[in-house]
């Protein structure tokens, strides 16, 4: 344990913050009880500065913060990073969130290699270490990587494995799988037809999703805050600022594109803008099977965009493909 160091300093004596002989009352404090301060504090936070703001305090508690306890312990809010302040601090915070068991962060970090780093291997083994302590956002997007063979080839899919770990993440409460689940058994996919069953899930599924709005909204917040969301916001903000920086790369490297450059720029994402999926190899997703210009990751992901958006585009897609035929 660390024992109390004294200070050398005169202005202030026998009183105040500091006690007799000049100690600081911050350094009477054993380790012990400084790491619950701070634990507390992670568990609690509402977002990545909370924990930072605790940390920069002084030198004592910004060591106290780098430690397994303190991290293991941050909420899914403390580690739900943003796309525009991605860096290698921000992915040795997540790396160390992560080793030191932070299920929300081996989540969060696995989307981001598994999707948007590329690094297939590592994403897919950082969520099952979270699904394997029971995360139900894991088990979802594990799922969805199952359903699609993702990472791999067609021979890869696996709609049964898929079903099972929706059921999973399902039992546990997570809203998409409810609605997945209830697709696939709508569609007999991956699992026996069972229309009444497959209604009664997406009802449940809608009835989740409303009682959470009315939540967030009581609490003052505007939209959804579990990891799913965070996770889906930051893949959508990385392919919006990778977009955003290709005109510039390619007006200074002109002509000099390869094949496998060629391959990534045919690569979708989900058409549902709330997801930030994307593909790992051509044609992975499945397509809407009216107009085929849509393309969705899933079929919750499917349901979600036609009633917010592709409803109104698809019909009027089909009418324009309708007037060209005559």
């Amino acid at each position: 344990m660390r024992k109390p160091t004294r200070r050398r300093s005169s202005l202030i004596k026998g009183g105040g913050a500091f006690g007799p002989g000049g100690v600081d009352a911050f350094d009477r404090l054993p380790d012990d009880l400084v790491l619950a301060l701070l634990a507390g504090i992670a568990a609690r936070a509402g977002g990545p500065a909370d924990l930072a703001a605790a940390a920069l305090t002084c030198r004592r508690f910004r060591e106290l913060a780098a430690h397994p306890t303190v991290l293991s312990r941050a909420a899914a809010a403390a580690v739900a990073l943003r796309a525009g302040v991605w860096s290698d601090a921000a992915h040795r915070f997540l790396r160390r969130c992560a080793a030191a068991g932070n299920l929300h962060a081996c989540y969060f970090l696995g989307m981001v290699r598994f999707y948007c780093l590329g690094s297939r291997a590592s994403g897919v083994a950082l969520l099952a270490r979270a699904a394997a302590g029971g995360h139900a956002a894991a088990l979802y997007a594990l799922a969805v990587v199952r359903f699609n063979g993702s990472g791999g080839g067609k021979a890869d899919k696996d709609p049964h494995a898929g079903v099972a770990l929706c059921a999973r993440a399902a039992w546990l409460g997570h809203v998409p799988a409810l609605r997945e689940l209830g697709h696939c058994l709508q569609d007999g996919y991956g699992a026996r037809r069972d229309a009444a069953a497959g209604r009664h899930l997406l009802l449940h599924a809608a009835a989740r999703e409303l009682a959470a709005v009315s939540s967030a909204r009581r609490r003052g917040r505007a939209g959804e805050d579990d990891d799913g969301a965070a996770a889906s916001r930051f893949m959508v903000e990385w392919w919006v600022l990778t977009s955003a920086e290709k005109p510039a790369t390619a007006a200074g490297e002109e002509g000099s594109c390869g094949a496998g450059e060629e391959d990534a720029e045919e690569l979708r994402l989900c058409s549902h803008a709330r997801c930030g999926r994307r593909e790992t190899r051509r044609h992975e997703f499945r397509r809407c099977s009216v107009c085929g210009s849509a393309n969705y990751c899933s079929r919750a992901c499917q349901a979600l965009d036609w009633k917010r958006a592709h409803r109104g585009q698809c019909g009027a897609a089909r009418w324009l493909a309708a007037g060209n035929a005559y």
